[in-house]
């Protein structure tokens, strides 16, 4: 198995692309309390300086610790990590439920639009730095969109531009609705 790593405009995170599909909904985890629920996720938190794992469709993206050890020391064992993952043909989470339903029955036609917008344009260009951005909330009454930053995306020092300049120019443009764009942290 050939792992590629790939840089993220974010220079704490590391995109790592085994080849083949990771996950099926994108999961982020920011402690190791969450990566109890995953075998991968566990064992990469064990490593030391990780603070962070997203699993992508297919690919696997870890947050450094600023102030840790270098990609360098970090790669090897990392890439031991997802390798045994995949090899040993194991879930790649423990009790695997049904992801809730991203568009739900009871939205809006504007949030509807929204989501269709962040699956079809947005979601697919971030996933590329290794990150994800999700729909929080839009509140119809100002205009409001939030969005939930996260992977690669969460912390990174360009994130707040890609929402300025990317996400809410491509939503005003679109969805004329929507007035402003923030960050949910």
């Amino acid at each position: 198995m050939f792992i590629q790593t790939e840089p993220t405009p974010n220079p704490n995170v590391l995109k790592f692309l085994p080849g083949r599909d990771v996950s099926d909904s994108p999961t982020d985890f920011v402690n190791a309390e969450e990566a109890a629920a995953s075998p991968l996720a566990e064992a990469l938190f064990q490593l030391e300086g990780v603070t962070g794992v997203f699993f992508g469709y297919d690919y696997v993206s870890v947050t450094r610790d600023a102030h840790g050890p270098e990609w360098s020391t970090m790669k090897a064992p990392i890439l031991a990590a997802i390798m045994d993952q995949f090899v040993s043909g194991a879930p790649l989470m423990r009790n695997a439920g049904s992801a809730p339903d991203a568009h739900g029955a009871g939205d809006s036609e504007v949030v509807a639009e929204i989501k269709q917008l962040l699956d079809s344009r947005v979601r697919p260009a971030v996933a590329q730095d290794g990150g994800d951005i999700l729909f929080d909330a839009f509140d119809e009454t100002t205009g409001v969109l939030t969005l939930r930053m996260r992977g690669a995306c969460a912390g990174c020092p360009s994130s707040s531009a890609t929402l300025k300049a990317g996400v809410e120019q491509l939503m005003k443009h679109y969805v004329p609705e929507v007035t402003r764009v923030e960050q949910v942290l």
